[in-house]
């Protein structure tokens, strides 16, 4: 999503249409559609807290016109950077490529300064909110020779593998994204839920809507795991020796040219599983815990 901008309009859009159930896909449709509507059912896929978004008052009771799922990849930045510093331990500047429209950006750019500050790194910051920008952004990240590269969650980043999977390998950059689906292209590794579970989950709340249940009696969805991918052709392919502990914990390594291919899981990926969202803190706080493949040709 680039014109975040455009998301009101089109949420009134919806609205004037008499829709009978909106599904908002990233943090900023779902603020505009709950912004245009408090009667339309809206089903959010959030990977922010939706409390602390403003979108409901509580994981366990949402209330009102709107439930959905959080696949909470946006508090993981932290864990991405400490799987990437494994990974490339002399990486002295680590970039980081966020899209400054990114309602959280500031929010996970701290949190990341904290983590780099604690293992004595420097981050180097890269903006784009276009393809020619996220060009430039690979093109600065050589010229001050970072070791390492984060990718944000952000929406525009998430609809381009294709993007940004090819640029990594052609500047031999080590990158590690929030989906499984950026390793499976070619990426060096990922760490996060998974996004087609993020979906199927929304559509099923959106299913049990239109048979008549209320957004406010369905729970906000959260996933029970995170898991490691690590492409290791990609690995090879970049020169690195993955440390056998890190290997350990990956959840599916992928060693095969085949795009989606893996020798830990089947061909469709490992099943997500999910949970209702426990009940509210006192406090009212929450603990969160086909191209070819450009790195094989």
């Amino acid at each position: 999503m680039r014109h975040y901008d455009r998301l009101p309009e089109l949420a009134a859009e919806l609205v004037r249409r008499k829709v009978a159930v909106i599904l908002a896909g990233a943090n900023s449709a779902a603020l505009a559609a709950k912004a245009a509507t408090a009667t339309i059912p809206i089903v959010f896929s959030t990977g922010s807290d939706p409390v602390q978004l403003g979108l409901v008052p509580s994981l366990d009771r949402p209330g009102g016109n709107i439930t959905g799922v959080s696949n909470a990849t946006n508090f993981l930045d932290p864990k991405r950077f400490q799987l990437l510093h494994e990974m490339v331990p002399s990486a002295a500047v680590i970039a980081v490529l966020i899209n400054p429209d990114y309602r959280d950006a500031e929010k996970e750019l701290d949190e990341l300064q904290s983590a780099a500050m604690a293992s004595g790194q420097k981050l180097l910051i890269l903006k784009a909110r276009t393809e020619p920008e996220i060009q430039a952004s690979f093109m600065t990240l050589v010229k001050e020779h970072a070791g390492a590269l984060i990718v944000i969650n952000d929406a525009f980043f998430n609809s381009r593998p294709d993007v940004l999977v090819p640029l990594s390998t052609r500047h031999a950059v080590p990158t590690i994204f929030q989906y499984r689906e950026f390793a499976t292209a070619g990426g060096l590794m990922s760490y996060g839920s998974s996004i087609t579970e993020n979906y199927r989950q929304a559509g099923i709340y959106v299913g049990r809507i239109l048979k008549g249940e209320k957004p406010s009696d369905l729970p906000i969805m959260l996933p029970t795991k995170f898991e490691l991918i690590i492409n290791l052709k990609t690995a090879k392919t970049l020169g690195l020796t993955v440390p056998p502990p890190l290997l350990a914990r990956a959840d599916e390594v992928i060693e095969s040219c085949r795009p989606f291919a893996a020798v830990h899981e089947s061909e469709s990926g490992p099943k997500q599983t999910w949970r209702r969202a426990p009940p509210m803190s006192a406090s009212g706080g929450q603990r969160w815990g086909n191209r070819p493949c450009p790195a094989c040709g």
